[in-house]
């Protein structure tokens, strides 16, 4: 048994952050029924390159553990599909720009007339109130509207966006969690609610310290590479072989740092005693310790600081993770049958749950691949469905 199973998702999301949520919850056993427009489908059937077989990496990643139908959502028709569909869910998932839903006739109060308990999860760019909250929201454009760029790449180089869709994803990951914790209040008092999932609210929350850090100090971080602001040595140095991590995040690390390479002039250096001391004169001490590291073989440093627990390691391509030992001892690279990609090869469930834990049950769906079997469930006889069919109901 699953944690999710006997919980039903109506997702009318596309892209990355609704999908991935709702893949996250199918993850868990849920029944996710993904609605799309017949024809073209989510706009991730088309991100390419890369491909895979003809299909769209991007959709392949964030879709599996789903049932796909097709529906127009603009005629008569359709909306009693979804009307139906929302009355036996608990979970509706959407992420349409502000009012689209309810210009269709499926914004919350809409659907919470036909289904007082359900769980309504709204995602957007902006959230749905606000001086911005009609805006289109993307990944790239809120990674600079909220301030991670200004804080991504070198100090003297321009801002750089995360190597992944870090905002959608995180958004995501926020919706599963306001989400659980609305069905969890709506099975506990019979009434359903409306989350409002913001990929803007996402990237404030992840300022985390750098937000207190500015209302503290009334200086905003800027650019710093791989450093950090408040804790030195903690980066990228450049051994003569590679590149690796250094992450000395205390005084007790450096001192075991400084003993295991014999630096033992640095330990005692007056400039760099306390974790403050290095920080305030984190330019010193990294363009020191980089002179060091360059002459040394990266396998010297990494077996000298590991053998007494100072946290180092090397900076992996995606060929190299991927492929690691302890990646594929945690179950974290699966194979999933699909009909059109042989051996389909994607990221594992992130938790594991020692009762219920995730399963892969169903590929990424082809278009409309269950539209069938998910109207006959509503009741549509066989004829019924092959008319909506000739209309392009679905």
């Amino acid at each position: 048994m699953q944690s999710l199973e006997g919980i039903k998702v109506l997702d009318l999301s596309r892209t990355l952050a609704g999908p991935y949520c709702t893949m996250l919850l199918g993850d868990m056993g849920a029944d996710v029924i993904k609605v799309e427009q017949p024809e073209s489908g989510d706009e991730t059937r088309r991100f390419t390159p890369p491909t895979w077989n003809g299909e769209a990496t991007y959709y392949l990643t964030s879709n599996r553990n789903k049932r796909g139908i097709t529906v127009d959502l603009k005629s008569p028709e359709g909306k009693e599909i979804i009307y139906k569909l929302a009355k036996e869910a608990d979970i509706f998932v959407e992420n349409f720009r502000t009012g689209a839903m309810d210009r269709l006739g499926f914004g919350y109060e809409k659907i919470k007339e036909i289904n007082p308990r359900i769980v309504y999860t709204s995602i957007s760019g902006f959230g749905r109130t606000g001086p911005e909250k009609d805006r289109a929201g993307y990944d790239v454009l809120l990674q600079g509207f909220g301030g991670l760029m200004s804080i991504t790449g070198d100090p003297d180089g321009p801002p750089v966006k995360a190597g992944i869709s870090l905002v959608d994803l995180s958004t995501g990951l926020f919706a599963v969690y306001g989400t659980l914790s609305a069905l969890i209040a709506a099975q506990r008092t019979g009434k359903g609610q409306f989350i409002d999932v913001s990929l803007l609210d996402g990237q404030i929350s992840l300022l985390n310290h750098l937000a207190t850090g500015y209302f503290a100090t009334g200086k905003p971080a800027g650019r710093m590479g791989s450093a950090h602001p408040s804790v030195a040595p903690y980066q990228a140095f450049r051994a003569k072989d590679m590149d690796f991590i250094l992450a000395v995040a205390n005084d007790r690390l450096w001192k075991k740092c400084c003993e295991a390479l014999n630096w033992m002039d640095l330990l005692e250096d007056s400039r760099f005693i306390k974790n403050i001391d290095r920080v305030n004169n984190c330019e010193e001490l990294v363009s020191i310790m980089s002179d060091r590291f360059i002459q040394m073989e990266y396998k010297e440093i990494f077996e000298s600081l590991d053998k007494c627990g100072v946290p180092c390691g090397p900076i992996h391509t995606i060929d190299q993770i991927l492929n690691h030992p302890h990646v594929k001892a945690r179950d974290m690279i699966q194979e999933i049958n699909h009909p059109i990609v042989n051996n389909l090869k994607v990221p594992g469930f992130p938790v594991k749950l020692s009762e219920t834990p995730a399963n892969l049950r169903h590929h990424p769906p082809l278009l409309g691949e269950h539209t069938d079997d998910v109207l006959s469930e509503l009741g549509y006889s066989e004829e019924q469905i092959e008319e909506l069919k000739n209309n392009k109901v679905v």
